[in-house]
């Protein structure tokens, strides 16, 4: 399996963080340590997620090789736990090393990829590693923005499923991230397909595809 993943340590509900996560939060690669010094990084891209008053943002910022299309820096702050930096952390390493990552591929990081890499998280602790792979979508989103290559943006999840309660799709991936299994746990969550019942195969297949993308399972 590709980098490392192993499917019986992510997203398995241990208790305990591997030693690559513990290096990783103790020794964080990449992060801004001061103030001043995120201010002297001369981003091309910068991305932020989540929300101060709820404890969890991430603010991600990106150099370009414009040249070979590759993002040669990556650095980080945020106000996030230990497995958010730690994921963050590993992320900023695999986007830059050798030589840097194609931001085509960048784009296509999932969290289960930096997740192999870290040899495993809590599975109650995987909401928190998304908070890296989103910020380098809106850093490289942003990039494509600023350097006019707007038929590069990718957009994420502002699709609406449940037209009468406007639920999107974002909404049910987070209650996957936040512990959902099935649709009954969703729905009770989001109260999705209450009012709009044409809405409930659709919102079957993306905890489906949101429980392959993040956790490797059906």
């Amino acid at each position: 399996m590709k980098q490392g993943f192993r499917p019986d340590v992510v997203g398995s509900g241990g208790w305990f963080y591997s030693e690559k996560v513990k290096d990783h939060f103790f020794n964080p690669r990449n992060i801004f340590k001061t103030k001043e010094e995120a201010k002297k990084f001369k981003a091309d891209g910068i991305g932020a997620v989540g929300s101060p008053q709820c404890g969890d943002v991430m603010e991600l910022r990106i150099k370009v090789d414009k040249k070979k299309d590759r993002i040669k820096e990556c650095k980080f702050r945020t106000f996030g736990c230990a497995s958010a930096i730690a994921s963050t952390s590993m992320l900023t390493v695999m986007v830059t090393e050798k030589g840097g990552m194609k931001l085509e591929d960048a784009m296509k990081l999932k969290p289960k990829d930096i997740m192999g890499r870290l040899g495993g998280l809590p599975e109650r602790k995987v909401h928190c590693s998304v908070l890296g792979d989103k910020a380098l979508r809106e850093a490289i989103n942003d990039y494509f923005r600023k350097s006019g290559q707007f038929e590069r943006v990718k957009e994420e999840g502002t699709k609406i499923i449940d037209k009468a309660l406007k639920i999107t799709g974002k909404d049910i991936e987070d209650a996957v991230l936040e512990g959902a299994k099935g649709f009954e746990e969703v729905q009770k969550m989001t109260k999705v397909g209450i009012k709009d019942k044409n809405c409930i195969p659709e919102v079957k297949r993306l905890i489906r595809h949101y429980r392959a993308k993040h956790f490797g399972k059906s």
